[in-house]
């Protein structure tokens, strides 16, 4: 198994790079491949015909009698030392003749007309199978006709026909190359772009919004298996939640029963401490229940956009539960800087969450100080509402964790650790976020509301 560290490669890079290589690999075959046909069907003399026509345009000259000499210089030295078996033969226009080597007894004849002939390649000559070229050999001295032949190979007659051509392949490949390093990316990219698309639709596809599926349009033809087989996942990971959703939702309803039951039996009891601690229990354990529920109807809600109040619904949260806060210890205010801030929302939905906000400054706010409830709205025109307490605050480290569900502070914390997740799983569908502060002087949770 890869390590996590490893960087996955580019579907597009590695496409794009061995794509332009294939293509620079076809073209250099094709033309390796004429090339290596040039041999086969031209005189194994071109591997010569350079080197040697080199080597006569410096060695040729003339005596002070007006004769053709060939002086021995270095490159025809050097020349002579590479084919042992060299031989030609030097004509001029006008008769003269020089030769190096033995001429082959078929062309021996053939020499006296070498000054009438400009270009040739003789084969075939009957006992011997010795290849005959003569071309045209230009010099200071003038125009000389050279026949020759000897230590011809097919490699170096490649090499030369691979030079010769060089006029042709070199502007194919000066434009074909960068042509393909700049035509293939944007074919892959194009081609890729419905990839993108599905993974960008995957990455906005959210757990609690049962229903989303990718779409097997317009995507590539391989790729179509591998995103019926996501859609297969999301639709059996639905059936399994919804599953767990039906669970708890008869769980916390069957839980209603038993409290209830325990409740009235607890009232009948003498009063005293172990009453009241008892009641406090089942209350603990209705309110854990009565959350759970919400969490639950919560993954349902449809009445997300009717008008709602957050003045009026701040005001009411506060107004009920000020009993409870005034009983626990605490004192609590209400502050809003307007009169009415109207937002689309859940109008049951949205009382729960900021019940929970002041329900959880209660249970860890200390039992002491002041709980302050503000509505307001912010510069960039979203409601505002926050719930301050002036408790012992909450670790830096626990401060994104309090959001889970069943999450809590403390072991020994009172409640189910469900009260900030609904929250925050309130103000998600409505698409708002929330934040939270928390130092020695309290803690202070805001919802925003666009």
């Amino acid at each position: 198994m890869r390590e996590a560290t490893k960087s996955n490669l580019s579907l597009w890079w590695t496409l794009s790079w061995q794509l332009s290589i294939f293509f620079v690999a076809v073209v250099a075959t094709v033309i390796i491949g004429l090339c290596i046909y040039a041999t086969s069907i031209l005189s194994p003399n071109e591997g010569m015909q350079v080197q040697l026509t080199a080597a006569l345009e410096e060695a040729l000259t003339r005596d002070t009698q007006g004769g053709i000499v060939i002086a021995d210089s270095p490159r025809l030295r050097s020349f002579k030392a590479e084919n042992n078996r060299l031989w030609f033969f030097v004509a001029t226009p006008s008769g003269e003749t020089a030769s190096y080597g033995v001429i082959p007894a078929p062309y021996a004849d053939l020499a006296r007309y070498v000054y009438l002939i400009k270009d040739a390649d003789i084969r075939g000559a009957s006992g011997t199978t010795e290849v005959a070229s003569i071309d045209r050999v230009d010099t200071a001295e003038g125009e000389y006709r050279v026949m020759y032949g000897g230590n011809a190979s097919r490699s170096s007659a490649f090499l030369a026909i691979l030079g010769k051509t060089y006029l042709i392949y070199t502007p194919l490949l000066a434009i074909a190359l960068p042509g393909v390093f700049l035509t293939i990316p944007r074919v892959v990219a194009r081609a890729l772009a419905g990839v993108k698309d599905i993974a960008s639709k995957a990455s906005e596809i959210e757990p609690r919004r049962q229903g989303a599926r990718l779409p097997v349009d317009g995507i590539p033809t391989e790729i179509a298996p591998l995103v019926i087989a996501f859609n297969g996942t999301l639709e059996r990971l639905e059936n399994e939640f919804k599953k767990r959703q039906r669970f708890l939702m008869d769980a916390a309803h069957e839980l209603r029963t038993p409290i209830a039951i325990m409740q009235t039996r607890i009232d009948g009891m003498p009063d005293g401490r172990e009453r009241q601690r008892l009641l406090d229990d089942v209350a603990r354990l209705g309110q854990a229940a009565e959350q759970l529920l919400d969490f639950e109807r919560n993954d349902q809600a449809a009445d997300l956009d009717e008008p709602v109040d957050l003045v009026e619904i701040a005001r009411g949260v506060v107004a009920d539960l000020a009993p409870l806060a005034i009983g626990a210890g605490y004192q609590i205010s209400f502050q809003s800087e307007i009169e009415r801030l109207e937002r689309k929302g859940s109008p049951s939905a949205l009382p729960r969450a900021m019940s929970n906000l002041v329900r959880n400054a209660i249970d860890h706010g200390g039992d002491r100080g002041m709980i302050t409830v503000s509505v307001s709205r912010s510069t960039s025109g979203s409601g505002r509402i926050s719930v301050a307490d002036e408790g012992p605050g909450i670790p830096a480290e626990h401060r994104e964790l309090v959001f889970e569900p069943f999450y809590r502070v403390t072991p020994k914390s009172k409640g189910a650790g469900l009260g900030l997740s609904l929250v925050k799983q309130v103000v998600a569908n409505h698409g708002g976020e929330v934040s939270i502060e928390s130092g020695a002087a309290g803690t202070r949770v805001t919802i925003d509301l666009s």
